[in-house]
């Protein structure tokens, strides 16, 4: 046989082999995607799935590597449909003979890999853990028969969990432990009895207790050495060094895993005492870079952590914290933090839970001249922390960013000065026991001043002192001005530590008072633009009362400046509760009078609404109606009016960004009292319309003197109940609709006397005798539609006169008549031939000739010119 068919079989041989190691994968797909289903899910206690899995011998040739999609692993009762765990990505690798092994014959795993994955852990209440998955075997487990029965068999080399984040909440215990994006790989021998595994971590780590944030998203780093003692279950840390942010720390011992317990013994130090490695536990973010800083002094952290780990069991602790006159100074900034000194343990001597506590011997450093020292223990912090604490000392808050590169808005400024000492327990913050919370001292702050966005001027508090006794905070001064508003108030507060430590509301009961005090002071405005006219307008937020506060104020101020409004003698009670302002008997000089509100304004909702009551007592029409937009348009008219006003309004609806009524959305309901009232027509449209239609009528000389009247109104109209009034001798009456948008629909009713209906009228009224028929009235009715600016004006006084003209006529008659019985008929006969109204009569009635000629003769003289001017008068009775 020559080369080159050696060359050739060969050739032909690596190829098959190449289409089979590539056909093969399609080949068993359907199978493994079965066999690996099948054997997770038999196995544990929750319903396993993926979206596809992959075969191939290339990724890790000489290696299969079998790579699962999209995996979920999720839970069944008591955590039912709860997500154990999700991966983007779940690979393993194994041998390709492996592939090929009988049903019952247990697959080598050698490594795995875990990508973008989410693991969640959950213990409940009744300590049910969603991670207790696996379920009972039915028989003892032994070596052999595991070794038989298993589907996989693990000789792990290697391994990778890469993107991955960790939540784990013990509802017991309180606690939740959060690690994101986890980049964790490990590389060993698994199969040999020992061996030694080398790791590497990077993390962002979270850790709270009882809602108590201990760590926030910590970086933290580590390389770790460990010896494997697998038939002892010993591992022994070699060489080791982790980073808490850039804080490094070096640690040896071991863990030793028992049945029932592991075993704990851990030495831990910080490599070297430079006072730089405290500055490298504070999170960059705020640290800045702290590569050239100046420092003097050590940091020392060292201790060790020993003892059993089992179910009522923690190991001792023993951790010290130390540093001695250290200083630091940032390049850029003027003045350095100095006098540095801490001295501070972290402490468990028994190995109880609730016997780990924290105590701070000293903690002081110095600022220029100003020195700020404190010390404390906290203790059952497992349980139920205690704090007793002590801070004593004075600072200047300007220097503190020239000292520091802390990012504020604006600079602060002012002193502090603080001597506190505190005693209490979570317990008592959480059930408001008082009288077990023990604060003494005081606080006091003088020439602060604070600015920032969110206020339109800065906030100079001159003065501010707090007094803390027993159970209870006590404001003894604050003295303070912002923009040309000044304010002092005193009070107290029952709960500050509640609301610091606890998310507690924070209670307390405060008297306000105030010189002068503008509103426009404190108002954001509400859009933000800018010269550009292609920039778009940004909308801001509706203030928002905080729903923490649950307060009292009384307030008393001389004056308030609201707008072109001007208020004096400000009195009232306000409660702050659960997003609601309440007001109550607030009353003020205001428009020549008194007001006084009581009602409700709510900001819980995205949309503040409103509730209130108002009672407004000898407002001077003419400033009120200027002043407030809610009375033009409620009574419009009011523009027309000189004099006093009493009402009292109901009404509640919604509330713009500005704080001022969307009067689309308001509804109530009103009485008003008008008194030693003139009306000035020529001010609106309608009223002049009406002084030109009606010329008996000049509502300019109308006595509108204790008129009272009621309103009510929703949905964006005025509705007026009937009221009267006087002109002269004329009553009026009027009632109707106006809307929000100046729309008119009302009525009004005349009762006219018979004499101002022109001289055919008068005449005929001459020639009575009956005093009472001379005083007779006819209502004229009218209409009045379209808007204030242009109204539509319609009456029916044309048809009433002529009805009143026939009632005369009849009147007449019969005087004429005298004593002759004629009957009705027959002097309505008459009256229609001549008015020109000739009816057809029932032929039974028969009216002498004598009777009419003589009716006729009477009334002649008035009647005669009826018949030319009856057209005209029939124009006049719709008049536009």
């Amino acid at each position: 046989m020559n080369v080159k068919k050696i060359l050739k079989r060969t050739g032909i041989t690596l190829l098959i082999l190449i289409i089979a190691l590539i056909a093969t994968p399609y080949l068993f797909k359907d199978k493994i995607i079965a066999m690996v289903k099948d054997s997770i899910n038999e196995s544990i206690n929750a319903r396993v799935d993926f979206a596809d899995a992959d075969l191939s011998f290339f990724r890790n040739f000489p290696k299969a590597s079998i790579v699962l999609e999209d995996v979920s692993v999720i839970n069944n009762a008591p955590f039912e449909n709860d997500t154990l765990f999700y991966g983007k990505e779940v690979a393993v690798t194994t041998g390709i003979g492996e592939l090929f092994k009988g049903e019952n014959e247990a697959i080598q795993i050698y490594s795995f890999t875990i990508e973008n994955a989410k693991l969640n852990i959950e213990v409940d209440k009744a300590g049910n853990a969603n991670y207790d998955i696996a379920k009972p075997s039915e028989t003892p487990e032994t070596a052999e028969t595991t070794s038989e029965s298993s589907d996989f068999k693990f000789q792990i080399d290697n391994y990778h969990i890469l993107n991955t984040d960790i939540n784990y909440h013990d509802a017991i215990s309180k606690t939740y432990l959060t690690v994101e994006n986890l980049q964790h790989e490990g590389f060993g021998d698994f199969s040999l009895a020992t061996s030694e595994l080398e790791t590497t971590t990077n993390a962002l780590v979270s850790f709270a207790l009882d809602d108590i944030k201990y760590i926030n998203k910590q970086q933290i780093a580590l390389e770790a050495l460990i010896g494997m003692d697998l038939t002892n279950g010993k591992y022994t840390f070699l060489e080791n060094e982790a980073l808490i942010n850039k804080l490094p720390l070096t640690f040896d011992g071991f863990v030793q895993i028992n049945p029932d317990s592991q075993e704990i013994d851990l030495q831990l130090q910080t490599p070297s005492s430079d006072f730089k490695n405290f500055l490298a536990v504070i999170p960059e973010a705020y640290a800045k870079n702290i590569t050239d800083i100046q420092t003097t002094g050590d940091f020392k952290v060292s201790g060790e952590i020993k003892g059993i780990v089992d179910e009522t069991h923690i190991p001792k602790i023993d951790i010290q914290v130390v540093s001695n006159n250290a200083s630091f100074k940032y390049p850029d900034l003027p003045k350095s933090v100095q006098n540095i000194n801490i001295n501070a343990q972290l402490k468990n001597t028994t190995g109880k839970t609730e016997d780990t506590y924290i105590k701070i011997n000293d903690l002081a450093f110095k600022i220029d001249e100003d020195t700020f020292r404190g010390n404390g223990t906290f203790s059952q912090l497992m349980t139920n922390p205690k704090v007793n604490a002590t801070i004593k000392g004075r600072l200047n808050l300007e220097n503190i960013s020239k000292a520091y590169p802390i990012e504020l808005n604006k600079e602060l400024s002012g002193i502090l000065d603080a001597n506190l000492t505190t005693n209490f327990d979570l317990n008592a913050l959480k059930k408001e026991h008082y009288n077990r919370i023990k604060n003494t001292g005081n606080l006091k702050l003088s020439n602060f001043l604070f600015s920032s966005k969110d206020v339109v001027n800065p906030l100079a508090i001159s003065e501010a002192a707090i007094d803390f006794v027993p159970g209870r905070i006590s404001l003894k001064k604050f003295d303070a001005q912002s923009g040309k508003s000044d304010f002092n108030a005193t009070g107290t507060i029952e709960n500050l530590l509640g609301f610091l430590f606890n998310e507690d509301k924070l209670k307390g009961n405060f008297n306000v008072n105030s010189n002068a005090f503008y509103v426009s002071d404190f108002m954001v405005a509400s859009e933000k633009g800018s010269e550009n006219k292609n920039t778009e307008v940004t909308k801001g937020e509706a203030l928002k009362i905080p729903k923490f506060l649950d307060c009292n104020i009384n307030v008393n101020s001389k004056k308030v400046f609201y707008d072109t409004i001007q208020l004096t003698n400000v009195k009232g009670s306000l409660a702050l509760e659960d997003g609601d302002a309440i007001l109550e008997n607030v009353t003020s000089d205001v428009f020549d009078g008194k007001i006084t509100m009581s009602g409700l304004v709510s900001t819980k909702n995205d949309t503040p609404t409103f509730a209130m009551d108002v009672g407004m007592d000898s407002f001077d029409l003419s400033k009120s109606f200027n002043g407030l937009e809610l009375l033009q348009t409620i009574a419009p008219i009011a523009k027309a009016l000189d004099g006093k006003l009493n009402t009292n309004i109901s009404l509640k609806g919604d509330l713009s960004q500005s704080y001022t009524p969307n009067l689309t959305t308001i509804s109530g309901n009103a009485f008003a009292e008008l008194i030693t009232t003139t009306l000035k027509s020529n001010n609106i449209d309608f009223f002049n319309t009406i002084n030109d239609k009606l010329p008996f009528i000049d509502l300019n000389k109308v006595n509108i003197d204790d008129i009272k009247a009621k309103l009510s109104f929703d949905d964006g109209k005025v509705s007026v109940k009937p009221f009267s009034f006087n002109y002269k001798d004329i009553e009026i009456t009027v009632d109707g609709t106006h809307g929000f948008d100046q729309s008119l629909n009302y009525n009004a009713t005349f009762q006219i006397p018979a004499k101002y209906l022109g001289s055919e009228v008068t005449n005929l009224l001459s020639q009575i005798k009956s005093e009472e028929a001379k005083n007779i009235t006819i209502p004229v009715s009218t209409t009045i539609s379209g808007s204030f600016t242009r109204p539509n004006f319609t009456t029916d006084l044309a048809s009433a006169t002529k009805d009143l003209v026939t009632k005369l006529a009849k009147i007449k008659a019969q005087e004429a008549l005298g004593n002759i019985s004629t009957g009705n008929d027959a002097v309505d006969s008459v009256l229609d031939e001549i008015l020109g109204n000739t009816k057809v009569k029932d032929s039974t009635v028969i009216t002498p000739n004598s009777t009419t000629d003589k009716v006729k003769s009477v009334l002649g003289g008035f009647l005669k010119n009826r018949k030319k001017k009856k057209e005209d008068e029939k124009k006049k009775d719709s008049v536009n």
